[in-house]
């Protein structure tokens, strides 16, 4: 019988310390050849709202499944979170369901701890400010997780819905200055998060100084942008995956189109750089990582929150 796990039973077995290393061997795994994973299926159910499904198999790790996904922005308005997801797990070796793990805290972790696996190898050594533009979801999952891997004396962060932001700040469990404009927020930031629902440019070229990561975790769709493109064509510029970029990511797959730059400036998967090949190539680079969010992260959280959930005696088994 497979095992049900609630959104307060993954909360209660998984942290933020334990799926940023599990995201980075999940990204390594991928740009090793040791994961299959098809590109995610996704079709429009009507304007910005989308119903996606997200197979992957880890033989290495005997880590099968799926992940089921609805994003729906106006349930923002309805008091429920606008991505919704339930992950089911199988043995490879039998085809059984072994569980059903409810996927909208683990969406919202392992986005942020694959940031935070890119700021670790991305990101320069001293960055002092960080800068965070939105104050949903996203926005306090990366507060919890990139502190854990660089020391920040500033963090600011600003949002169009001042109301939200006043919310956030003064709920954030570290001093969080809240910016007047975007622009206040990034210029003069060593590390930026873009957590917003924009789907277009949210930040300007302009306002990113020499030697800044960019994280984007927005802009999913190849008819949405979230960068400036000229920030795009300026940075080195890492993915989580380059079918997906190429095929995903307005940021990317517009600027080709423009004529930006061709997929070679896709310099590498954040998966290479943890396996070794060079980031940044000096402090006055400006690195970008673009996260399109993988299957394989979905399902590395799933199992690790299936195998600790069994240990603690947490769930509720089912027959199907």
């Amino acid at each position: 019988m497979p095992l049900w796990l609630s959104e307060s039973d993954v909360r209660a077995v998984l942290t933020p310390s334990d799926l940023i290393p599990a995201m980075e061997s999940a990204l390594a795994a991928l740009s090793a050849g040791r994961v299959h994973q098809p590109l995610r299926t996704a079709f429009e159910l009507r304007d910005r709202c989308f119903f996606a499904v997200m197979p992957a198999y880890d033989r290495d790790h005997a880590i099968l499944g799926a992940k089921l996904v609805t994003v729906i922005p106006e349930n923002a308005t309805r008091g429920i979170p606008t991505h919704l997801a339930a992950i089911s797990l199988f043995d490879p070796d039998t085809g059984e369901l072994t569980a059903i793990v409810d996927g909208r805290y683990i969406t919202e972790q392992r986005t942020a701890a694959a940031s935070a696996v890119s700021v670790r190898h991305l990101a320069r050594r001293d960055t002092p400010v960080l800068a965070i533009l939105g104050s949903g979801v996203q926005a306090r999952s990366h507060l919890e997780a990139l502190p854990l891997v660089r020391r920040f004396a500033e963090i600011r962060a600003w949002s169009p819905a001042a109301e939200r932001l006043r919310e956030f700040v003064e709920s954030a469990p570290v001093t969080v200055h809240a910016a007047r404009t975007a622009e206040e927020a990034v210029r003069g930031a060593d590390v930026v998060v873009l957590a917003t629902s924009s789907v277009n440019p949210a930040i300007a070229d302009a306002w990113v100084g020499d030697g800044a990561h960019v994280v984007s975790i927005g802009a999913c769709r190849p008819s949405q942008r979230e960068i400036d493109p000229a920030l795009v064509a300026r940075s080195l510029l890492v993915v989580d995956s380059r079918e997906a970029a190429f095929r995903e990511s307005g940021d990317v797959v517009q600027a080709i189109v423009e004529g930006r730059f061709g997929e070679d400036h896709v310099y590498a998967e954040l998966g290479e750089i943890v396996n070794g090949k060079s980031g940044r190539s000096g402090e006055q680079e400006v690195t970008v990582f673009k996260s399109l969010g993988l299957a394989i992260e979905d399902l590395v959280a799933a199992h690790l929150a299936w195998q600790r959930a069994r240990e603690a005696g947490r769930g509720l088994m089912v027959s199907l």
